[in-house]
């Protein structure tokens, strides 16, 4: 099939002057086609007609009338929302699988038949003419200040022509933030532009404004700088796309230059404030040339300027010892009941003065109908009047910290709620005039120990200066490593069977060497003095009832016979060459009774041996044959069967009774 790439090369062919029988064979096609292609017959893809038809049945031609009829009554229906409707009308009929077929239907539909859609209408932009600003959260970014989440604002203002940026840190969309932000931007870049666009500003007048009060001190801000203002319509963020679009960017920006940065923690404000600057200098140094055309075109400074607080006067404290502020409540101290006094608010922060005399700065409240009151303010005249306690409209605010409204919930459980509220406001007091952390930790000692509070208690504790162990301490002991050896005791044993295990976890639980923590004390066997039928004095004795689990050896009725044991042993759970033995092997022990390990004993000592060659060291029994520990089974005349104890490292290392035992013969050693 003849392609257009074919049809070019061509044409280029014969316009550099070769044959069309050359041309033809280098553009891969016969010299027939060629002459048609030649005279006029244009591209092959000209000749493809485009296809009407459908290939399959469509399976909405049924019910299609009904969904387009809903989407003319209802144009803001999803065809997501429409798809399941039809699912619901006719169950079965339509798999998820021909979702995406009616999706592609729906907006054909749309394109072709569908309500008229909004159009954007691009602006162009002159030096010097629009300024724009908005507030954006900044929240999710997920900054802390000295290791505490920092939630907060950005105010962010741009010139729409070249996309020159300032932002500025604040916790609402308030008049002083906007006022502090925008006037904060015109010093930075060095002038003013004609006109300054917004939006209508509704959070900065309903929760923290009055309307009235708003519109006259925005007029008055933007008439000082010699600014026409714009607002756009509500709910049109279009309308000041140049910063709405730009809030995303700088978000973006922001997050990058943090995972550089390798923390999103910082020291102070003031630390994050200036780092935001740093990177929005950086970004501006890429709009050099669009911002020297618009500082051209910028409208001069005034001298000074504007203070962007708002400044209330002639506010009388009531006897509740409280002022009123934009709607919140805020306390002040007792002596300043039925004074004036003066407020200065800022955008994050109160002041109130009194005369010439700043009273108190207080962190602002946001939003409106809320109240922050200082137990300090007030906690006198509670002690005064402790009835007044219990109904206080802001009792709340009478707990300092958690450790304040546990003592109160204690002396309430221990005492009636007059004797509590008696203790707790003499226990407050004593927090507003000496020292609130030491009466916390008094209070944090009381509860840690379950000892009874009272203000006679807490006032003993913090004359004493008790410290209370800090919140993180965390005591651990030092734990023994030596009670590891307790995993070691049966490293090598394969337990078979669910009787043997209980057999053994018996064993480890009576101790059948003694105690891992300390030295192992073994009396020296008497000469002479040996027992069949008991322990010897002093020894540790294995007190497993039950029956010895064989593993290796055959039981035919009721005698057991058992694999020959060598002393000698190589790494833990691999047998070895055997070692110089003392005396000869002895043969399998033939008794009925074998497996009875109430009839074993064990015998050890505390003396150890460390042998030159630079083997490990083995226990013996005190003996002049210097024999190693031996088990055997009670009987008289019998000789004990020699065993060693491996993996032993002194006097005072950990042992086993039955450890690395090595067959003399072909058997394996199991157990």
């Amino acid at each position: 099939m003849i392609k257009d790439g074919q049809v070019r090369r061509l044409h280029r062919l014969l316009w550099s002057g070769a044959s069309l029988a050359l041309a033809a064979r280098k553009s891969g096609m016969d010299e027939k086609t060629a002459r048609k292609y030649r005279d006029g017959e244009g591209y092959p893809s000209d000749q493809v007609k485009r296809r009407t038809w459908r290939t399959r049945k469509d399976p909405f031609v049924d019910v299609w009338p009904k969904v387009e009829a809903r989407l003319q009554a209802d144009s803001e229906l999803r065809a997501f929302a429409l798809f399941e409707w039809l699912q619901d009308q006719h169950p079965g009929q339509f798999p998820d699988s021909q979702r995406r077929t009616f999706e592609r239907r729906v907006r054909a539909w749309r394109a072709g038949h569908g309500p008229n859609q909004e159009v954007m209408f691009p602006q162009v932009h002159f030096p010097g003419d629009v300024g724009a600003s908005d507030f954006t959260r900044m929240n999710s970014l997920g900054v802390t200040i000295g290791g505490q989440p920092f939630d907060h604002m950005l105010y962010h203002f741009t010139l729409t022509y070249s996309n020159w940026e300032s932002v500025s840190i604040c916790f609402s969309e308030s008049f002083e933030a906007f006022s502090h932000g925008l006037q904060d931007a015109f010093w930075k870049v060095g002038g003013v532009p004609r006109r300054h666009r917004s939006d209508s500003l509704s959070a900065a007048v309903n929760n923290l404004s009055d309307e009235r009060e708003f519109g006259k001190r925005y007029q008055d801000l933007l008439d000082y700088y010699r600014v026409e203002p714009q607002r756009t319509n509500a709910r049109k963020a279009h309308e000041n796309g140049d910063v709405e679009s730009s809030h995303g960017h700088l978000k973006r920006t922001v997050k990058q230059a943090l995972l550089l940065r390798g923390s999103r923690d910082f020291d102070s404000r003031e630390d994050y404030q200036q780092f935001l600057d740093e990177l929005m200098d950086k970004r501006n140094g890429r709009r050099s040339r669009e911002l020297q055309e618009e500082q051209a075109e910028l409208g001069d400074l005034p001298p000074n300027k504007l203070d962007h607080r708002m400044r209330i006067r002639d506010i009388t404290v009531r006897s509740s010892s409280t002022i009123q502020v934009k709607r919140n409540t805020y306390s002040v101290h007792s002596r300043l009941i039925g004074h004036q006094v003066e407020v200065l608010i800022d955008a994050d922060t109160i002041t109130v003065w009194h005369g010439d005399v700043e009273v108190q700065q207080m962190p602002r409240l946001l939003g409106s109908g809320k109240h922050a009151i200082n137990y300090r303010h007030v906690i006198d005249s509670l002690v005064r009047k402790p009835g007044a306690f219990e109904n206080y409209k802001y009792r709340e605010d009478m707990f300092p910290t958690s450790h304040f409204r546990i003592a109160y919930d204690w002396l309430c459980r221990d005492h009636s709620p007059r004797v509590a509220a008696r203790e707790y406001l003499k226990i407050l007091q004593m927090a507003a005039r000496d020292s609130q952390d030491a009466v916390q930790d008094a209070l944090r000692l009381a509860i840690s120990n379950n000892a009874p509070i009272s203000a006679e208690s807490v006032r003993s504790a913090v004359e004493q200066h008790q410290q209370a162990p800090p919140v993180t301490d965390v005591s651990v002991e030092t734990p023994d490593l030596k009670q590891f050896d307790l995993l070691l005791q049966f490293s090598d044993m394969e337990v078979d069977s669910y009787e043997c295990e209980q057999e053994f976890q018996q064993q480890g639980e009576e101790e059948v060497i003694g105690s891992v923590a300390g030295e192992r004390t073994v009396n020296q066997r008497q000469d002479g003095d040996r027992k069949t039928d008991g322990a010897i004095p002093g020894a540790s004795t294995s007190h497993v009832p039950g029956a010895l689990c064989q593993f290796g050896g055959q039981r035919d009725q009721g005698i057991d016979q058992s694999s020959p044991v060598s002393p000698g042993t190589d790494q833990p759970g691999m047998p070895g060459p055997a070692g110089k033995q003392d005396r000869p092997p002895y043969a399998a022990i033939e008794t009925s009774h074998v497996e009875d390990v109430e009839q074993f004993r064990l015998e050890a000592s505390p003396a150890s041996t460390q042998p030159a060659n630079g083997e490990s060291p083995r226990r013996y029994v005190s003996e002049p044959s210097r024999e190693p520990p031996a088990v055997w089974q009670a009987g008289d005349g019998q000789e004990p069967l020699s065993m060693c104890l491996g993996g032993t490292t002194g006097s005072a290392g950990a042992f086993r009774a039955v450890y690395e035992m090595q067959p003399a013969g072909s058997a394996t050693a199991r157990g």
